[in-house]
């Protein structure tokens, strides 16, 4: 399928590695303008200097940390003052693991700024540009955990869940607007956290990480976890004209697996 995003400004967060790269890049394949949006600034010097420009594309970075709401207010709202967003990839790392019994109340409201306010605050922030030309795009990379809770994640679970139905109400409210809102509800994918959390995992149980590793791949229909190019190649799917239909979705992804539309 060919997409053409050229003349469009992408935002992607989390994008110096993963699954925020591989969305930047294939964002960047298609036409769009990227901002990559991370803690790394050498790693996402780097990879500016690699993204496609055969379309007459600009890109650049943003420094953030999204761990720290405050000044991640400041930055972002500065950006979108200066740069309007057509295309929002919401995504940022994820806290830490545990169990419900593991974690305390402060604990959830660390969890609540990083992944629920820093999302609501730059998604209201970008929704002023696409409310004005009555076109945008906002895409939440989630996981899958919101339908199907992991024991060990439990900040992840609750959180996620959160960004899921506030986005689908959003969807409703700004459908008129030619802005859609959808979730990726994220499986295994090949990316550094996956590595850390088996590790953890693997402690946990006395295993190898391997093991835990073999027994994830087992669990998904496709019989292998997913590449990250292959979650760009949905985002980049989702930032098109032709996605207008698909509104207010929760897109599960399954190790690279489309589950269901």
């Amino acid at each position: 399928m060919k997409i053409s995003l050229e003349g469009k400004s992408a935002l992607v967060g989390g994008s110096s590695k993963g699954i925020g790269e591989a969305i930047a890049r294939q964002l960047a394949d298609s036409g769009a303008s990227v901002t990559l949006m991370a803690r790394n600034k050498p790693k996402m010097e780097a990879i500016i200097q690699e993204l496609d420009t055969s379309q007459g594309q600009t890109h650049q970075y943003l420094v953030v940390d999204f761990s720290n709401f405050e000044s991640f207010k400041e930055t972002i709202s500065s950006f979108i003052r200066a740069n309007p967003i057509d295309i929002l990839v919401n995504n940022t790392q994820g806290p830490e693991a545990g169990g419900a019994l593991e974690k305390n109340v402060e604990d959830y409201q660390l969890a609540f700024d990083l992944l629920f306010k820093s999302v609501v605050y730059t998604t209201t922030l970008a929704l002023e540009h696409m409310q004005r030309q009555q076109w945008g795009r906002i895409i939440n990379v989630a996981s899958i955990s919101v339908k199907e809770p992991l024991n060990y994640l439990a900040l992840s679970n609750s959180i996620r869940a959160a960004v899921v139905t506030w986005a689908k109400s959003l969807a409703f409210d700004v459908a008129k607007d030619g802005i859609t809102v959808n979730n990726v509800l994220t499986g295994y994918f090949d990316t550094d956290r996956i590595a850390q959390l088996n590790a953890k995992k693997a402690e946990k149980l006395g295993v190898m990480p391997s093991e835990v590793r073999f027994n994830m791949e087992e669990q998904v229909p496709a019989k292998r976890i997913g590449n990250p190019q292959e979650f760009g190649f949905l985002a980049t799917f989702l930032a098109s004209e032709k996605a207008a239909y698909i509104n207010g979705t929760n897109i599960p992804i399954d190790g690279g697996l489309l589950k269901s539309l």
